[in-house]
């Protein structure tokens, strides 16, 4: 990819080792940069902060900002099933940056991680966010939440919870809808080209592919018409 670096971190593996929990919830956090200018943001950074931004510093990246995909702990930090995700809010202790979400996001990523409106910068679909010289590419995909969102940047598309190799983020939720979801899948990701890699939210079947493969081996995006997905999604 040239000057563009992205590197997929796995929580329980590549940070967070030894936290079983984070093993089992298989959460994927982004580095995305230019290498060139050694600028950075980081997607979704949870579960263990601290060993992100110490790959940060030790390869020498200043940190720009973070994007979230959505405002689950899991993805952002805060308490879960009974437990405390570290997230955003140790990065601002630790490297204050502004945090980039949908407008639509924004009163849920608040509550579940304490952070100030002034700590966000609210964004629409096509809106685009500078690391050093590579543009990236706000989608917002609702469906898991009301305002998902899905980073292009190049040839990659990182897509929080909205896509997986094998299936779709969950659309039961609180903020879910499944009508959206199916909107998302087949219509505001259809045009991207075949050759797109696709890095998930979570590594429930895999860690990348590009979008012909998924295309063509995801049930999830092969289902003909909204009455047949509402029959499937129950």
């Amino acid at each position: 990819m040239g000057r563009l670096v992205i590197r997929q971190l796995l929580a329980g593996r590549d940070i967070g080792r030894g936290n079983p929990v984070a093993a089992q919830m298989q959460n994927f956090a982004y580095l995305i940069g230019d290498a060139e200018r050694r600028r950075c943001v980081l997607v979704d950074p949870a579960w263990a902060v601290d060993d992100i931004l110490d790959l940060v510093e030790a390869e020498g990246y200043t940190l720009d900002g973070v994007l979230a995909t959505h405002y689950h702990p899991d993805h952002v930090g805060g308490h879960m099933f009974g437990f405390d995700v570290e997230g955003v809010a140790r990065i601002m202790e630790r490297s204050p940056c502004k945090v980039h979400t949908h407008r639509r996001e924004a009163e849920g990523l608040r509550q579940v991680t304490g952070l100030d409106a002034s700590d966000l910068v609210l964004h629409d679909s096509g809106d685009r966010v500078k690391v050093g010289d590579i543009d990236i590419t706000l989608l917002h995909t609702p469906g898991h939440t009301p305002g998902s969102l899905c980073f292009k940047v190049g040839r990659a598309l990182v897509a929080g919870d909205t896509l997986f190799l094998q299936g779709c983020g969950r659309v039961d939720l609180p903020g879910g809808d499944p009508d959206e979801m199916y909107y998302s899948l087949t219509q505001r990701l259809a045009s991207l080209p075949g050759d797109t890699i696709l890095y998930p939210g979570h590594a429930y079947s895999g860690a990348s592919a590009d979008m012909d493969t998924v295309r063509r081996t995801n049930p999830y995006l092969q289902v003909p018409d909204l009455e047949t997905w509402r029959r499937f999604m129950r």
